[in-house]
């Protein structure tokens, strides 16, 4: 009965959304007011990541019954989003309240749409990894239509959309799919593996591809740390500054308080909403900032029985997954972008080559446009080491020096600041008398 008025309250009460261009000088603002429930905030910050657009403020309020947030937006160009198509897009699916996500109970494997096979793996990370996923997956004409990989801790995670080769559609034969599972599940099983690697059948209805491979990740706990020879040294020469996670205390409103610090990025918030959402946290006040190349986000929590975190077992295990959160989608490494004509099998020829090369793939974007592949590959050296630019370029005139150009490399990345005390952002609105019951538990970075 709870659960039917609370959908009825919703219906009499669909959000309310205004998309603003003219109150900020540099950036569109988007205002959502809506009947408050969990997960509420990961539907709107999903909307707006789902549109490539970049978050440079935002302010979150969903104490009580009612939801009310403020973003400040731009597209990737830094400029206001003028598009009326686009804005007209944005307003629909934020009042629409569209957002299917699986929960964390579901396991990971190959499902078929309509239009495609989709395909979810998880594994220890290898040298080579894609390249073989992508071999057999040519061997059992399976065409990548789409996938995106993450890497992270010593573990990888994929999901990949395919079609069959001849046909262009969905794979459906209950037998080639098992077939498909059981050979993936193969390459993917590491010798001394702690963990197992998974290629199982997967839940309808998955949509959000990204928060899946957060899912994916977490229901692997790829955020214990795990200590590896050379780790130490390999962290001296990453140039990306490490975020900085603190978890604190707000004694006076029965809050925990989490402040992050950490290199600003695409799809950063989106991230930290997912994760926080998925370990059944709600955010009730919140406040993020980017200034040049850092941002600065701080979240009043509560866990979703109404209790904040009350064990220092709980703190540790919160800043690691942020952590990791933050680090899976980190672009390390130099990027290299494809854009050539697709074809059956591209990708394994890509990633074949990648590997005689000795690169190793850290992170990998696909996807199939009108015909055209545009792919781009975040890759090292076997050692975790800046890669050889006479290797890339040797690599480019195998390929074609048109068809696979460099994005990035992380070498040439500013430097991480100098560390800070991080402060309460949100403190003036929550004092009372003084600071002193803000008590600030334990930090990690």
């Amino acid at each position: 009965m709870d659960d039917e008025y609370a959908k009825l309250i919703r219906r009499m009460n669909p959000p309310r959304v205004v998309i603003d261009n003219n109150a900020c000088e540099n950036a569109t603002v988007i205002q959502v007011d809506s009947v408050n429930k969990h997960g509420i905030l990961l539907d709107v910050v999903q909307v707006i990541s789902d549109m490539n657009l970049v978050i440079t403020k935002a302010y979150i309020s969903s104490d009580g019954v009612w939801f009310m947030d403020v973003f400040n937006v731009i597209d990737h160009k830094g400029n206001k989003i003028r598009d009326k198509e686009v804005i007209d897009y944005i307003q629909r699916r934020l009042e629409n309240n569209p957002s299917f996500v699986p929960s964390l109970r579901e396991s990971v494997g190959v499902v078929p749409t309509e239009e495609h096979t989709v395909i979810e793996l998880t594994g220890t990370d290898r040298p080579g990894l894609l390249s073989e996923i992508c071999a057999v997956l040519t061997d059992l004409h399976c065409n990548v239509v789409t996938a995106e990989i993450w890497t992270h801790n010593t573990r990888a995670a994929a999901v990949v959309h395919v079609t069959d080769d001849s046909s262009g559609c969905a794979i459906k034969d209950p037998s080639r799919l098992s077939t498909i599972r059981d050979l993936l599940s193969n390459v993917l099983r590491g010798s001394n593996d702690p963990k197992t690697a998974r290629t199982t059948l997967s839940p309808h209805g998955v949509t959000n591809r990204d928060r899946r491979l957060h899912q994916i990740m977490f229901a692997d706990r790829d955020y214990e740390r795990i200590e590896r020879a050379g780790q130490e040294e390999l962290r001296d020469r990453d140039k990306r500054p490490l975020p900085h996670v603190t978890v604190g205390d707000c004694v006076e409103k029965d809050y925990t308080v989490v402040t992050m610090r950490a290199q600003d990025r695409p799809k950063l918030l989106f991230d930290i909403v997912c994760t926080l959402t998925d370990m059944q946290y709600v955010v009730f006040h919140g406040v993020v900032k980017t200034l040049r190349m850092e941002a600065f986000q701080e979240f009043y929590i509560r866990h979703v029985d109404g209790f904040p975190i009350s064990s220092e077992a709980e703190r540790e295990r919160l800043m690691q997954c942020l952590e990791a959160a933050i680090e899976r989608r980190a672009s390390e490494g130099m990027g290299l972008e494809l854009c050539t004509e697709d074809r059956v099998g591209l990708l394994s020829d890509i990633t074949r080559t990648f590997r005689e090369n000795s690169l190793c793939i850290k992170r990998a974007e696909i996807s199939t446009e009108e015909g055209k592949a545009r792919d781009t590959f975040y890759v090292t050296d076997v050692t975790g080491n800046p890669v050889d630019p006479k290797i890339i370029d040797s690599i480019r005139r195998q390929i074609g020096d048109k068809v696979l150009k460099v994005k990035h490399n992380s070498n040439l990345s500013p430097k991480p600041p100098q560390p800070t005390t991080i402060g309460f952002l949100l403190g003036n609105f929550f004092k009372a008398r003084s600071f002193q019951n803000f008590k600030l538990i334990k930090s990690y970075s």
